[in-house]
């Protein structure tokens, strides 16, 4: 069993602890990221909640994972950098992502994130009725009601977010 599939478990398990009601869809892992997965099986990215790690660039380093609609960027300048109370803010590499979190970009998901770290969600996914999250692993995704999200322990849904593409 690879490390993947394990993560992919552990994020089943807790949906199933926290009562989360999901599906699954199982995906070729060369399309996880969220424009090829949308072009490949049909979704719009409006569809799909990212979720991004983000890091503190001073030490002692702090981080947080938020979650924007897939046709949306976050506003990591301001909004998050509140909500963090840092001068300096950046993505955190796939390296740092994966170390923290055990999950490679593309399958990280809001579930089973180390507990120390607080997760924020763009209030506008309330709007949606389903969204597509990652699973943990690149090999799936997960069909879920964004209110649902409200369930996991450290977790936030903060209006401005995000800021539209469109």
């Amino acid at each position: 069993m690879t490390q993947d599939s394990n993560i992919e478990e552990t994020v089943l398990a807790t949906l199933d602890d926290l009562e989360i009601p999901h599906e699954v869809i199982q995906i070729d892992p060369e399309l996880a990221d969220t424009a090829d997965f949308c072009e490949k099986y049909g979704f719009s990215l409006s569809d799909c909640a990212n979720t991004i790690v983000v890091a503190s660039r001073r030490e002692p380093r702090q981080f947080s994972a938020c979650i924007v609609l897939g046709s949306d960027r976050l506003d990591v300048n301001k909004t998050v950098r509140g909500l963090m109370n840092v001068s300096r803010l950046s993505f955190a590499s796939a390296e740092d992502t994966q170390a923290l979190t055990g999950m490679m970009i593309g399958g990280v998901t809001p579930f089973s994130l180390p507990r120390q770290i607080p997760i924020y969600a763009d209030k506008k996914l309330l709007e949606m009725k389903f969204l597509i999250f990652g699973s943990g692993s690149r090999s799936s995704k997960l069909k879920i009601a964004p209110v649902d999200l409200a369930k996991i322990p450290n977790f936030q849904f903060v209006p401005g977010l995000s800021i539209s593409r469109i």
